[in-house]
């Protein structure tokens, strides 16, 4: 258990610089005019907003954690029990409290982020938004009541709500992920019938951005949950420490890529675009053409076609995506 607690801050202060140097990346992404397209400029103040609370509360969380690191093994060394009984009662110093609220809170707002994208791609439908939002109020008030059972001392290994807590998030996770990715399937394969010809390297490259966003952190959250299942605290203690920046680190891999313009490559941005991707008929003949040309009063409306290119197309939901 002691092993476990100082190889998990090892391994949280790596995940830490990782998380640190994204959201510097993303900042600077975001502060910066896109490459391709500029979409992502109308997000830009609440993306920010996100980077900073997001990466403030994560500071918070692994800050106290190291605080109280050096408290188990250099200020109370002298305890009782030694550094044991520190490490499986850390609740009843406040500290931790702090460092479990803000990794909870931070939580919150990441999952905010995955529900706005979600609803985004799937237009606002009421079928996707209702399920959605039920599992993140219902993630929400298992939050409450684990960091309400923590505040009073008891022992995090012994929360059981909390396993109720992590499959929601890794449920929803997986959710979001299937419902984003075949949404843009079917826009796809809409496309395809559209245009026959049509490159469907745009939604694969987007699909296959959100699945490895989501992919990484999926896995790490299942051995959590297998491992609190399991009553196996030293793994336990492992992952809770570091499982909140993964999550982070996921969710700022796509707003840099977003941000600078590489949800579309080059490739797209380049090609020559003779074939449309995307038409939309009107059933209407502007007034300028009605008045110059009197031949056509008796003869049906002529439909005016709107095209797009790959790239814009492209743009506009990668756009959505961040």
């Amino acid at each position: 258990m002691e092993r476990f607690r100082l190889d998990g801050m090892m391994v949280a202060c790596a995940v830490y610089g990782i998380y640190l140097l994204f959201t510097v990346q993303a900042w600077i992404a975001l502060m910066q005019r896109p490459r391709y397209g500029g979409k992502i400029a109308e997000h830009r103040l609440a993306l920010l907003f996100y980077v900073f609370i997001t990466f403030t509360l994560g500071s918070i969380n692994f800050g106290a954690n190291v605080t109280y690191t050096e408290m188990i093994w250099i200020d109370l060394r002298d305890s009782p029990g030694g550094p044991l009984p520190l490490i499986e009662n850390d609740k009843h110093f406040r500290i931790n409290v702090l460092a479990l609220s803000a990794g909870h809170i931070q939580e919150w707002f990441m999952r905010a982020l995955l529900l706005h994208r979600c609803f985004v791609i799937w237009n606002w439908s009421r079928w996707v938004m209702v399920p959605m939002i039920t599992l993140y109020v219902a993630m929400i008030g298992l939050s409450i009541i684990v960091l309400f059972q923590a505040s009073t001392g008891a022992s995090f290994y012994s929360i059981t709500i909390e396993l109720a807590y992590l499959c929601i998030q890794v449920g929803h996770t997986v959710i979001y992920t299937v419902l984003v990715t075949s949404r843009l399937f079917i826009m796809r394969e809409r496309m395809k019938q559209i245009m026959v010809q049509y490159d469907s390297s745009v939604y694969d490259t987007i699909a296959l951005m959100v699945i490895e966003s989501a992919a990484f952190y999926s896995v790490f959250a299942i051995i959590f949950i297998v491992a609190f299942g399991r009553h196996s605290d030293g793994v336990t203690t492992l992952c809770l420490l570091s499982i909140d920046k993964i999550q982070g680190i996921a969710q700022l891999f796509i707003i840099i890529r977003v941000a600078r313009g590489r949800a579309i490559t080059r490739e797209w941005s380049t090609r020559v675009t003779a074939i449309p991707t995307a038409i939309v008929f009107t059933g209407t003949v502007p007034e300028a053409t009605e008045a110059t040309d009197n031949k056509r009063i008796g003869r049906p409306e002529q439909d005016s076609v709107q095209l797009c290119s790959d790239s814009e197309k492209a743009a506009e939901v990668a756009a959505s995506i961040a």
